[in-house]
C-alpha cells in the first residue's frame, strides 16, 4: 500500500475513535495495537502516553541509553464535559482544552456516560430564528450561552437522571470527515491525528522495506516517538520524556491565515510561539533536510500558541526542542489540511530519522 493510502487508511480510523483530553483509552489501545502489529517496540506510561522506540535495539520496559532524540505528538482531542444539570434539564458543558464556542456551535456529538453513549447536539441558548429572530445573531459567543440538547425525552433533572446521566460524562465532538478528490482533508481533530496517521504509514512502509530485505530499515537512527495524551490542556509531555533524550522534535499543526507563513503543501517550520523560540540549531538542521530533500517548507512564528515542546520544557526537561507543523486551515473548528502537506510531513520526518544525531 502506497504511503498516501496509508496516511488516510489510519486517518480515517483514528477520527472514528473518541479521545477527549481525559479520555484516551481507546485511541491509546488502538495504537498500541497498530504498534504491536508493525512489531514495534512500545511503552505505556503510568498518564497513558505511548513511547515507541524504533531504530534502536529492542526496548520495552528500560530505558535505552543510545536513544538521544525523540519525536512527539499527541491523541487527545478538544471536547466537552457535562458541567450543569438545571432544574428544567438543560445540559450545560466545559470545554475541555481551549476553543471557542463559536466552533462548537451546531456540533453533533457523542455524550459518553457510564452505562452507554447517547447522542445530542450542542447548540447556543436561542437556537431558532423562528422564535427569536435577530436575537439569535446578537446572542453573545462563549461556552455560558451553550446547551446540550440529547436525543432523548428530556424535561427535567430527574429525567436526565433516569438515564444515568452524570456531572462529569465526557462529551465527544464528531469529526465528520471528508477526503476530496483534489486532496483536501476536512475534518474536525486534524489536531494532531494527521500527524499520527501520518508517523503510522511512517512505520507501517518501514515495515514493508524490512519484509523486502530493503536497507532502508538499518538506516533509521535510534528515535523514541512519543504520543502524548493531554497536549490539548498543556500538560502532553511534561513526562514521558526519558533521561537520555537531548532533542525533541514536536509535530502539530500549523496556523493558516493572511497574518501568518503558513506553507501550503508543504511543512511550516516554526522559529517561536507564545511560550519563546525554538532551538534555532535544531530547527535549522530541519531546513537542511528539507532543502536536501526538496520538500517545500516556510519559517513562521506563532502568536497565540503552545506545543508539546513547550511543556516539556517548561517542566524542566534539559532537551532542545524544535516545532515541524503540517497546513492546517481553520484550527480547533472545522479543520482543513491536504495530502501534499502530510506527504511533505512524511518526508521531512524520514530524512530526520536517517540522520545521525547531532
Amino acid at each position: 500500500m502506497t504511503i498516501d493510502n496509508l496516511i488516510r487508511k489510519y486517518l480515517t480510523e483514528l477520527l472514528a475513535i473518541p479521545s477527549p483530553t481525559g479520555y484516551t483509552g481507546e485511541v491509546v489501545a488502538y495504537l498500541c495495537k497498530q504498534l504491536a502489529t508493525l512489531s514495534v517496540d512500545y511503552r505505556v506510561t503510568n498518564r497513558g502516553a505511548v513511547i515507541a522506540s524504533v531504530g534502536g535495539p529492542p526496548k520495552t520496559d528500560e530505558v535505552n541509553a543510545s536513544v538521544s532524540r525523540a519525536i512527539m505528538l499527541h491523541v487527545d482531542t478538544l471536547g466537552a464535559m457535562l458541567s450543569e444539570i438545571e432544574a428544567d434539564g438543560t445540559l450545560r458543558l466545559a470545554m475541555l482544552g481551549s476553543w471557542s464556542a463559536r466552533f462548537a456551535e451546531g456540533a453533533r456529538v457523542s455524550l459518553i456516560s457510564d452505562q452507554r453513549v447517547f447522542r445530542g447536539t450542542i447548540l447556543p441558548q436561542k437556537a431558532s430564528g423562528h422564535v427569536y429572530a435577530h436575537a439569535v445573531d446578537s446572542q453573545p459567543v462563549g461556552w455560558d450561552n451553550l446547551r446540550l440538547r440529547l436525543d432523548e425525552r428530556i424535561y427535567s433533572k430527574t429525567d436526565v437522571v433516569a438515564l444515568g446521566i452524570r456531572l462529569g460524562d465526557v462529551v465527544a465532538v464528531d469529526s465528520v470527515p471528508e477526503f476530496t478528490d483534489n486532496g483536501f482533508i476536512n475534518a474536525r481533530h486534524l489536531d494532531d491525528k494527521a500527524a499520527v496517521a501520518v508517523v503510522l504509514a511512517i512505520l507501517a512502509t518501514q515495515a514493508q522495506q524490512q519484509a523486502q530485505q530493503s536497507s532502508a530499515q538499518a538506516a533509521i537512527q535510534p528515535c523514541d516517538i512519543i504520543f502524548t495524551v493531554s497536549e490539548e490542556i498543556g500538560t502532553g509531555a511534561q513526562h514521558a520524556i526519558s533521561p537520555t533524550i537531548k532533542e525533541c522534535l514536536a509535530i502539530d499543526i500549523s496556523t493558516a491565515d493572511c497574518k501568518q507563513n503558513t506553507c501550503d503543501g508543504g511543512v511550516t517550520l516554526v522559529y517561536k510561539d507564545a511560550s519563546g523560540p525554538y532551538d534555532r540549531q535544531l530547527t535549522q538542521q530541519l531546513e537542511v533536510i528539507c532543502q536536501r530533500l526538496g520538500i517545500a517548507y516556510s519559517r513562521d512564528v506563532f502568536r497565540y500558541y503552545r506545543s508539546d515542546a513547550s511543556a516539556a520544557i517548561e517542566a524542566g526537561h534539559d532537551i532542545r526542542c524544535a516545532l515541524a507543523c503540517f497546513e492546517v486551515d481553520g484550527s480547533h473548528g472545522y479543520e482543513r489540511t491536504h495530502m501534499d502537506s502530510l506527504l511533505a510531513l512524511a518526508s521531512l520526518l524520514q530524512g530526520y530519522l536517517r540522520q545521525n544525531s547531532a
